[in-house]
């Protein structure tokens, strides 16, 4: 790697929030980069500060990465979610930086399918109840509010990864699966796609809901949606706080409306376990409130923690971006006795056109060349020979809507 051109490792900085699983520090650390970790997510005035020297920052759901934060990230090449969801982070700003995301979409489905089926057992055999009794040295055996999911409707909102895969689960222990997405999604099974999402309510016993943190999706199940709810529905949410309105829930809760229902995640969640947990629903009957922790087992954890690290690592090394969340995706080879940079530019036109007249200019020979763009940005990654006019990369500098150009060795 020619140093007065590339960055070297040894002075890449990481930084890693949120408690993100150990391997992915080790993998980094292997890698020849800086890596502080720090297990909460950092506020806005501590995260403006900690970001002015990050090449490569991965977090998790809490740490929120916006415009204002973005604007001090000068070195920031790479944000890594260590999660599905990437709402948190201003993707428009990232794509105006040339900050490349990574997320992990796939890695901890399993975790999320398999807490959800554990939830509507225990919900719908009132589980909680005859617990809380049995710890009070009360023996109750009898068959009240005790049901089997065979036979009962599961509505899942939501048909992506997670959703998806629930269907295909419950449908093989007995469930009758209905779904909705507003995207086309291909049924799995014998799963049943809706047209509306009150459709979808009205034919339910028992609701899962498996969408993102967008702000549309903000009270999606509200006053309107419990209000046609049939009675003793049972409500399981893994998806965002923000997708159930909390005080219309606790109102069916204590009016028998709802069953049961099992929460993963809040409205307002505390950004570290030292921080006391507050919520409305505590104390209410037959009610599973659990830590955000749907996708918190060891084997997603270590999923994540390779998945991400390795997707950040061949970006970083050969400008590689399939599964980005913003980006264009190219995927390449690392090529020995070669150069390679990569030019992210605005989505105008004839800015390919320009790179290569000055290539030309300069009589640099192309060994490769590769173009990408989506709504915001063009990619591109050029291979040329190893002896080449220096002045050639502050030409493709000054080029009209260059963002960001990098050489990678």
């Amino acid at each position: 790697m020619n140093k007065k051109l590339s960055y070297p490792k040894e002075k890449i900085n990481v930084l890693l929030l949120e408690n993100v699983d150990e391997v992915a520090r080790k993998t980094l650390a292997e890698e020849g980069y800086n890596v502080e970790t720090i297990s909460s997510s950092l506020n806005e005035k501590e995260l403006i500060e900690k970001i002015k020297k990050v090449s490569i920052i991965g977090i998790r759901s809490k740490t929120i990465l916006n415009k204002k934060i973005l604007s001090n990230a000068k070195r920031l090449l790479v944000i890594g979610a260590f999660c599905i969801g990437t709402n948190q982070i201003d993707l428009d700003f990232t794509k105006k930086k040339g900050i490349v995301v990574f997320n992990a979409p796939y890695s901890n489905t399993r975790s999320v399918v398999e807490i959800v089926i554990g939830q509507i057992i225990l919900l719908i055999r009132n589980i909680v109840e005859k617990n809380n009794q049995m710890h009070k040295g009360i023996w109750k055996k009898n068959s009240d509010n005790s049901y089997e999911i065979r036979n009962k409707v599961l509505g899942i909102i939501g048909y992506g990864n997670i959703g998806s895969q629930l269907s295909t689960i419950a449908e093989s222990i007995g469930m009758k699966v209905i779904y909705y997405d507003k995207k086309e999604k291909l049924s799995l099974g014998n799963a049943k796609k809706y047209k509306s999402l009150n459709q979808l309510i009205k034919a339910s016993n028992i609701l899962s809901i498996h969408v993102d943190g967008k702000k549309e999706n903000t009270n999606l199940i509200g006053k309107n949606e419990f209000n046609i709810m049939n009675k003793g529905t049972i409500l399981i949410n893994y998806s965002r706080g923000n997708v159930v309105n909390i005080s219309e829930l606790k109102k069916n809760i204590l009016s028998g409306k709802i069953f049961g229902a099992a929460i993963d995640v809040f409205p307002k969640e505390p950004e570290s376990n030292n921080q006391k947990f507050t919520s409305k629903l505590i104390g209410l009957p037959n009610t599973i409130l659990t830590p955000h922790i749907g996708g918190s087992t060891k084997e997603a954890q270590k999923n994540i923690g390779t998945f991400v690290p390795n997707k950040i690592i061949d970006f970083i090394n050969t400008g590689a971006s399939s599964n980005s969340v913003n980006f264009p995706s190219l995927v390449l080879p690392e090529l020995q006795n070669a150069h390679r940079f990569i030019h992210i530019h605005k989505n105008i036109p004839n800015v390919m056109l320009k790179i290569n007249k000055i290539l030309s200019e300069f009589e640099v020979n192309i060994l490769g060349q590769y173009l990408k763009t989506n709504d915001k940005i063009g990619y591109v990654i050029t291979d040329i020979n190893k002896k080449y006019n220096k002045n050639v990369i502050k030409r493709l500098k000054d080029i009209k809507g260059t963002i960001k150009l990098r050489v990678l060795y």
